[in-house]
């Protein structure tokens, strides 16, 4: 248990890490674009950073990148694919619904989902989405962060790899 507890942790520092970044790079009221991110000032959180895309009439996501650590999550490649072809029909409705509640308020938003989606009950993805706006105002691209987090065996699983 207290190992899950610091495993936990550590995936809340990572968020705070990434958050922190995101927010310096904020121009006043103004929502950083993908053109201010680089992704070696957050090198060691990379293999599970994802980038999506926005699409607008309709709403869709897609994946323009994902780290490679997300794969092992996953089980296969998920970079282009959009939500409805990674995720089952709950699962996907509930990113959509997520996503699409950030793109609107234009705020980040954090969360824990289960993997029981993938048959994975015991673990699960502590979440963060950032908003990003090539012109500052209209989001079009999300920064994501996922930590996974869960025993399995006797191991603790955190999705967090030393620097």
């Amino acid at each position: 248990m207290a190992a899950q507890i610091g495993a936990s942790a550590a995936a809340a520092r990572a968020h705070e890490e990434l958050y922190a970044y995101w927010a310096r790079l904020r121009h006043g009221a103004q929502l950083p674009g993908r053109s201010d991110i680089r992704p070696e000032d957050f090198k060691r959180l990379l293999p599970t950073v994802s980038l999506i895309d926005v699409r607008r009439d309709p709403m869709e996501f897609r994946l323009r990148l994902a780290g490679t650590g997300l794969y092992g999550v996953y089980g296969r490649e998920i970079t282009g694919r959009t939500l409805g072809e990674v995720y089952n029909s709950a699962a996907s409705d509930y990113w959509r619904h997520e996503l699409t509640k950030l793109v609107q308020d234009r705020r980040p938003a954090v969360g824990a989902h289960s993997l029981a989606w993938r048959g994975a009950a015991h673990l699960s993805i502590l979440w963060l989405r950032l908003p990003l706006a090539s012109n500052g105002k209209d989001v079009d691209m999300i920064l994501g962060y996922d930590a996974v987090v869960g025993v399995q065996g006797d191991s603790v699983i955190s999705g967090i790899r030393a620097a």
